[in-house]
């Protein structure tokens, strides 16, 4: 059985529908959500699926090896950013080239780079009055939203959709092909 492990930041809800999506599959399973935020909700679907939280601050992602050492030693086929807003240090990417995922709210390489995440993505895509967006999942690297591309879905916008339209839109294209990439990519299928 494939290992992964979900790095995030918030809510938890893409973390949550990839763990039951690898354990209705038997693709992949979950072994840890790491999380650097100890008030997080996404703490708290993990408690309810039985998926145990490494919970980490800044000072052990950036200044010790802790995080690093973590991730050496659960050795995961794939690790899966799901809502984490951090920047991974270049170690950590160097140590696990290609086995290192995001997915970004919108078609990369426009909307990308620090800042732009969730609803400050949404909002760029309506005051540019795009006729459409959606999912780009891609290999992280050393910046923001620059990593290879392996995935991208769009869908079409009309010109009344809200943000949270927007939004909703790009949530449903998240829970459908996330974990699809993740069984293509920890089965040898993927780019």
């Amino acid at each position: 059985m494939k290992k992964i492990i979900i790095f995030a930041s918030g809510n938890g809800s893409n973390a949550e529908n990839i763990a039951k999506y690898g354990e209705k599959t038997g693709k992949y399973k979950v072994s840890h959500i790491a999380v650097n935020k100890k008030d997080a909700y996404v703490i708290q679907r993990a408690q309810k699926l039985g998926i145990p939280v490494f919970l980490f601050n800044k000072n052990d992602l950036y200044d010790t090896n802790k995080v690093l050492e973590f991730l050496k030693n659960e050795n995961p086929d794939l690790i899966v950013l799901a809502g984490f807003l951090w920047l991974v240090p270049d170690e950590i990417v160097k140590t696990f080239e290609k086995k290192i995922i995001n997915i970004h709210p919108a078609l990369l390489p426009k909307y990308g780079g620090k800042g732009m995440y969730g609803d400050n993505v949404h909002r760029a895509v309506k005051e540019n009055k795009e006729n459409k967006t959606g999912i780009t999942i891609h290999y992280v690297n050393e910046k923001f939203d620059e990593g290879d591309i392996i995935f991208q879905k769009e869908v079409k916008l009309h010109p009344d959709d809200k943000i949270e339209d927007i939004a909703s839109k790009v949530h449903d294209l998240e829970y459908i092909y996330y974990p699809k990439i993740i069984v293509k990519l920890v089965s040898g299928c993927g780019k």
